[in-house]
């Protein structure tokens, strides 16, 4: 039998522009936030796995080249990428579902810039991206809602980074997984 774990579930939104409570960037650093407008398989899946590596996101690990395109070629997906002195530091996917609302999917920073501001500052700028997402793609609703999710799994400070930057929680799950170790960037790099 093999052992479990009990993984909490916060479902947060926004249910009005008005909600964000942007944070500036951290001043010093040389910090830009570019929309990737050619976002291919490969580099939405080394952010994926750069990010997600520590915190054990293994959902689309096993996808194929050709399901990360579908995904990435969907009206309205956006990624945001964090760049500090030419590498990338983290980023924020906005996803477009039915009736006006927007998910960020994903949102994380690569372990090495943890704890420098940059995450507040660039889930601030996803937010408002997300509020304005219909302006960039005119076959979209406009934005009624933006969602977002973390989990007990995630790194210490998501929950409350998200509350901090106007996030309410609307919806909490718990849930029995199988304990599993955190991949890493590549399997075999978190152990």
């Amino acid at each position: 039998m093999s052992e479990t774990i009990t993984v909490t579930t916060w479902h947060l939104e926004q249910t009005s522009p008005a909600d964000l409570r942007p944070t500036p960037a951290p001043s010093g650093t040389p910090l830009q936030v570019v929309r990737s407008e050619r976002t291919g398989p490969e580099f939405a899946r080394f952010l994926y796995t750069a990010v997600g590596g520590p915190w054990t996101w293994t959902d689309r690990l096993p996808w194929t080249y050709r399901q990360w395109q579908d995904w990435l070629d969907q009206d309205g997906l956006e990624t945001w990428v964090a760049w500090v002195a030419g590498s990338p530091a983290g980023y924020v996917q906005l996803e477009p579902l039915p009736d006006g609302e927007v998910e960020i999917i994903y949102f994380g920073l690569l372990p090495g810039f943890i704890g420098q501001g940059i995450g507040s500052h660039l889930l601030s700028l996803g937010a408002a991206r997300a509020w304005d997402l219909a302006d960039r793609h005119p076959g979209l609703p406009a934005t009624r809602r933006v969602t977002v999710h973390t989990c007990s799994l995630d790194g210490p400070a998501a929950l409350r980074t998200y509350e901090a930057r106007g996030f309410r929680v609307f919806r909490t799950d718990d849930a029995e997984q199988p304990v599993t170790a955190a991949p890493g960037p590549w399997p075999g790099a978190g152990a």
